[in-house]
């Protein structure tokens, strides 16, 4: 698999932006096969300057959802990958923004 394909996207929450200010810390959903070493791989060769320390994965379960009043429908689960960074490294999600 192909970094890019690995890596989804950032999740962007309050508690995401407290971890990555407080515990050098970044969440990303990540690909539902991809294990820890691929998500290691994945984040070092999408940010060169960074280093991992440490990844914590976790399945999320599939929810539901109300649409208008009756209406059900299943949201799908996703992976989530939780990245240590060593002391020092940064990723810049968003930039001048």
């Amino acid at each position: 698999m192909h970094w890019r394909d690995i890596i989804r996207r950032p999740v962007v929450t309050e508690k995401s932006n407290f971890l990555a200010d407080v515990n050098n810390q970044y969440t990303f959903v990540v690909h539902p096969r991809a294990n820890k070493m691929q998500v290691k791989q994945a984040i070092e060769l999408a940010w060169p300057n960074v280093r991992v320390a440490k990844i914590r994965i976790a399945n999320m379960p599939a929810k539901r959802a109300r649409r208008l009043r009756r209406i059900t429908v299943r949201k799908a689960g996703w992976k989530k990958a939780v990245v240590t960074l060593q002391p020092g490294g940064r990723i810049d999600l968003f930039e001048g923004v």
